[in-house]
């Protein structure tokens, strides 16, 4: 297509992503593995060029979605993917910082919040001198625990929180998560293959939510033989 926008698959949404914000796995299987509903208002924090914002929009009819997004080119690139796809009446983006929630929206305002965030903390992991994309990938602009304080302002009493995080990191997303009142509920780990160590983990939370997390069966990226497996492929509807 042009201007950038390319189908995500046949007959699917169009996207463009920008070098910042490249289309990423983490976001597609976050979309997945997210259970939302007809009728309900989503909030994706630092929703970059809106690819959650976007699944999540055309996978469900009557679903609004709110993008919040620190950096405004990716914002406007958001904006430009929802307009794209005819979604601009129920979903959209503002430009603004998650540590800021409390003066954009009244507590309570979200059915759920979903979120991609960066999976480095401050002065860990190796990160690029683009400012920008640095930004991207680490927590200088917005910490784990800070990510948990909005989701428990700005979801209501019963709502729910999807991440996709590394699973290195489990302790202290559940900590974080912990700390403001959203209960883990299911987890999900993603390998590469059969054998590998985990790399990512999906994660459902419960705001007020009553102790107990389900363990969902690990989702492997790849078969035995090295092949894209069945579930990855139905996920990037290639069957």
């Amino acid at each position: 297509m042009t201007d950038g926008f390319t189908p995500l698959w046949s007959g699917g949404p169009v996207f463009c992503a920008s070098r910042h914000f490249p289309l990423s796995t983490d976001s597609i299987l976050l979309a997945d593995f997210a259970r939302v509903r007809k009728g309900e208002h989503g909030i994706d924090l630092g929703c970059g060029a809106g690819i959650l914002t976007l699944l999540l929009s055309t996978r469900q009819d009557g679903l609004s979605m709110t993008g919040l997004e620190l950096l405004p080119e990716a914002a406007a690139l958001c904006a430009r993917n929802l307009a794209a796809n005819g979604l601009s009446d129920r979903s959209g983006v503002l430009t603004g910082d998650i540590r800021l929630v409390r003066a954009y929206f009244r507590p309570g305002s979200f059915d759920f919040a979903v979120s991609n965030p960066p999976y480095f903390p401050s002065g860990r992991g190796a990160l690029s001198p683009d400012g920008e994309r640095a930004r991207a990938r680490s927590e200088s602009a917005c910490t784990l625990d800070e990510l948990c304080q909005a989701v428990k302002y700005l979801c209501r009493s019963g709502g729910r929180f999807f991440i996709v995080h590394r699973a290195e990191r489990l302790s202290e997303l559940f900590c974080a998560m912990s700390a403001n009142a959203i209960e883990p509920k299911r987890l999900r780990l993603v390998s590469h293959r059969g054998g590998a160590v985990p790399s990512l983990a999906l994660v459902e939370g419960r705001r007020d939510g009553r102790p107990g997390l389900t363990l969902e069966p690990e989702l492997l990226l790849r078969d035995a033989d090295g092949c894209e497996s069945a579930e990855c492929r139905r996920i990037y509807h290639r069957v």
